[in-house]
Order: structure tokens, then sequence, then C-alpha cells
């Protein structure tokens, strides 16, 4: 018997996607079919390279296909990927704008932007990574970039800073501007300015994603950047200590203020426990234990996350060598599988806005 498209379609209209909460034919994720009498061939193509659900996808298709179809006939199918994203913005390359937040420093905020960076970058995703903390900016250490001259590119009559590629990511960075160790002393409407500079006259390309590693607190950097620019989302940055989910909780409200009103995406846990090297099956739950999720429950969004502490991760840091660029251990893993979650988020907000968008 001779197998249609229209009995394919039919069949993967019963694979649901799990987080838009629709089937992938409706979702218009199916894509270049190709059957024969002995073969068929698909493409599912995934809203990000990071999808922590393609796996299970992949499964659920053969799976309807196996029992709808046939058992026997030889099957083929291709996971691919178009990052969404919400292109309203003078910056039209960048899908999405992701800021990574803290309202306390010395939480590994960071140490989680760049990571993150690189994890997406890793998944297959075309990934930038803006250092927005003017004061304290820390990704030319932690990337190695400080002997890496910045150039200018003149693109329409107007000059461009050009990012820095590095293991796989473009990044920029008022550190790059200042002598290391040079003290930025700047007053609110010049620390604004700066960071309009920073996201506007820099050549970023086409980005998928574009990870802004924010200062600590609730200052004129998160203002402007939310004023200023459609940010997708923000990543929380806690550890499980309290006095750090106290500030964490100042910096969620500020993004809900109904002036500001930016998607959390969720909360990151940095430094959850301590596991020693000789003793691999013990955690030792060193600033608390809990506060992530008991932050998450409050603002009713997900823990994307719960990263260890780990000596490994703060040498690989100071050393320029990111532990997602250097290893490929159960740390990096931690930081690839919150990636995978950050963005999932990413794909559930911008369905909502387009659903929203079309009423």
């Amino acid at each position: 018997m001779e197998i249609t498209v229209k009995q394919l379609l039919q069949a993967l209209s019963n694979v649901d996607d799990p987080d838009l909460k629709k089937d992938i034919v409706t979702l218009g994720m199916v894509q270049k079919i190709d059957i024969s009498p002995s073969k068929i061939y698909f493409e599912v193509e995934l809203t990000t390279p990071a999808c922590p659900m393609k796996d299970m996808i992949q499964h659920a298709c053969t799976t309807a296909v196996r029992h709808f179809i046939s058992k026997d006939i030889d099957l083929e199918i291709k996971m691919t990927s178009r990052v969404t994203g919400q292109e309203r913005h003078e910056l039209k390359g960048i899908k999405n704008m992701i800021a990574i937040a803290s309202g306390k420093g010395g939480v590994g905020k960071s140490t989680i932007a760049v990571n993150l960076a690189l994890a997406l970058a890793k998944a297959g995703a075309k990934t930038g990574l803006l250092d927005a903390d003017i004061y304290g900016p820390s990704i030319p250490t932690m990337l190695g970039l400080h002997k890496s001259p910045l150039e200018m590119r003149e693109i329409n009559g107007k000059n461009m800073m050009v990012p820095i590629d590095k293991f796989g990511i473009k990044a920029i960075s008022v550190g790059l501007i200042v002598e290391p160790g040079q003290a930025i002393v700047w007053r609110g409407p010049m620390i604004s300015s700066a960071l309009r500079q920073l996201m506007n006259d820099v050549d970023w390309g086409d980005l998928d994603y574009l990870i802004i590693d924010l200062p600590p607190g609730t200052g004129d950097i998160q203002l402007t950047l939310c004023q200023n620019f459609p940010l997708t989302g923000v990543v929380l940055v806690t550890t499980p200590q309290q006095v750090a989910l106290d500030d964490a909780e100042k910096a969620a409200a500020m993004f809900n203020m109904p002036m500001i009103k930016v998607p959390l995406l969720g909360v990151v846990e940095n430094m959850s426990w301590f596991t020693p090297p000789e003793l691999t099956q013990n955690k030792y739950y060193i600033f608390g234990e809990g506060g992530g999720q008991k932050l998450a429950t409050q603002f009713n969004i997900e823990l994307l996350g719960q990263i260890p502490l780990s000596i490994p991760v703060g040498k690989a840091g100071d050393e320029g060598v990111p532990i997602v660029a250097s290893a490929d251990d159960m740390l990096s893993d931690a930081f690839n599988k919150m990636a995978g979650q950050v963005a999932r988020q990413v794909s559930i907000v911008n369905n909502i806005k387009e659903n929203v968008a079309h009423v």
C-alpha cells in the first residue's frame, strides 16, 4: 500500500511538543518529507538546537510512525533547529536577548553567563556575550581576552566595534576598551551611554542568543537595558544562602514591576553543594539547601539548574578557558543541561508572545 504525506502528517499529529502544548504538525515543525515505497524521511525543526526534549520528541515520532503506518518500513528522522525570536528592535540580527542578573555580587553570575553562552554555542546556536558589568568587567579574564586588540569596522558610514570570536562565541566588554586594572569612575548618565554603545555600536551580525552579563543590584544598567532594548527574559542567579536569596528576590521584583515587566525565565542556583574529589558520593551543603527552589516557587518560575561549588570551575575561569570549553565531564554537563533549560524557557516565552500578537 502506498504511503501518503497526508497519512504521515496524521500520524505525527499525535506527537505534541511538551512545552508549546501543541502537536508538531500544527506547529509547522515537520519539514522536507520524502516518501518512497520502502522508506520514510522527514525532518523535525525544533525551536532551539539546545532543546532538552530532542530525544523524547524523536522517539515519539518513531513510535507514531510505527504504530499508525508501518512497523517495518525504513525510517529516517533528522532533528534540525531554527531558533525562534522577536526581532522588533534596531539590532535586527539578534533573535533573543537574555540578561543574567543577581541581586548580590559574588554569587558567580559571570561564571554562569560565560558558560551558558559557551554551552548554547556548543549545541549549535549562534551566540554572543556582552559584559554589561561596567564597573567590574570580568569577561576579558574569564575568556582570556586581555591581549586581544579591539578592532573597528565601518558599516554604512558608521564606525562599529567588532566583537572578538573566542570558543565559538562573539564577546564584547568595556574591559577591552580600558586598560587592565584601570578604575572606571563614571556617573549614571555615562554608564547608561556606555551600555547603549556596547549594544548599538557593535557589529554583532546574526545571533540566536545574546547573553548579557549584568552587574549585581537594581541600578542604572538594569533600567537602561530594560527601557531601551526588548529583552526576551532574565535568568536570576543566586546561591542557597539566605542573604543572596533576599537580594535575588529584590532583583526579581524589579523585573516584575509594571514599568519594566521583563519575563523571568527562571533561577540558577550556583554553589549548591560541595563534593570533595576523594569523596565523589558526598554532598556538603555549605551555603544551605533548597534556596534556589524556594525562590523559583515564590515567583512561579523554573529552577533551571544547580551548579556545584567546584575548584575546577573557578580555576578554569581564572585561566581564561571556562569549564564548558575545557572539559567534558559532570561539571560541564551541569552547565549544558542548564543551557538546555534556558533555551526551553526562551522558546516558551516566544511562543506566548507570538500567540498574543495573533489575538
